[in-house]
């Protein structure tokens, strides 16, 4: 079963890698936060995006879990100024700082986020891609700054990535909440259901690459 910090010391060890931890922390303020900087700094890649909006979910339902409870008055905005002012950020900060910014890091889950990321909004163009890129960790990080280094007009980035950011924050955010609220006892499947998160969540970049190697292979049979 999940269990939650019940003394308010242990939130001085908060593990940001894990959505329980900081929603127990800091609550809908946390979400705000993090997905400010998951969205808008490059720095924060590695923070779970989806998890969190899912978790956040599940623990706006009454009694669903044991851990602090939460509200979807409170939970559904801070998710949207954290994501929609998050992805603005990141991309003043491409448009202002070009692509040595980017070319800057050696990360290599940052390098193929960005690879990913050119490859969206060359296949699908700016509006979809934008869409799509909420959906992909690593990818919603590096692509609001790439747009900004692209020079795509701001009207046109703002546009999308304001309905891409709706529907993702409060798709799952809404997704937790519904499951939440249709399994009794849902806290003792938590971690199984996040991990399931995690792993649908980073399934669009699985499928890209595979579908990058069979063209790349079918190209050399050519």
């Amino acid at each position: 079963m999940l269990q939650f910090p019940a003394d308010p010391a242990a939130h001085l060890a908060v593990n940001v890698l894990d959505a329980s931890s900081l929603l127990a922390a800091f609550g809908a303020l946390g979400i705000a936060v993090v997905l400010f900087a998951e969205t808008g700094l490059l720095v924060g890649f590695f923070l779970p995006g989806d998890s969190l909006l899912f978790t956040a979910g599940l623990l706006c339902v009454p009694g669903a879990t044991r851990g602090p409870q939460l509200h979807l008055w409170q939970v559904i905005p801070a998710a949207l100024v954290g994501a929609l002012v998050g992805a603005q950020v990141g991309y003043l900060i491409g448009r202002r700082g070009g692509r040595a910014l980017l070319a800057r890091t050696r990360r290599r889950s940052l390098l193929e986020g960005v690879a990913r990321a050119e490859e969206l909004l060359g296949r699908y163009g700016h509006g979809k891609a934008i869409v799509l890129a909420r959906f992909i960790p690593v990818v919603r990080t590096v692509l609001n700054p790439l747009c900004g280094v692209l020079e795509v007009p701001v009207r046109s980035f703002t546009f999308w990535q304001v309905t891409g950011g709706a529907v993702w924050t409060v798709g799952v955010v809404l997704a937790g909440y519904g499951l939440g609220s249709s399994i009794p006892g849902i806290d003792r499947y938590l971690l199984p259901i996040i991990g399931l998160v995690v792993v649908v969540s980073v399934f669009p970049i699985v499928l890209e690459l595979f579908r990058a190697r069979k063209a790349r292979r079918h190209g050399g049979d050519v």
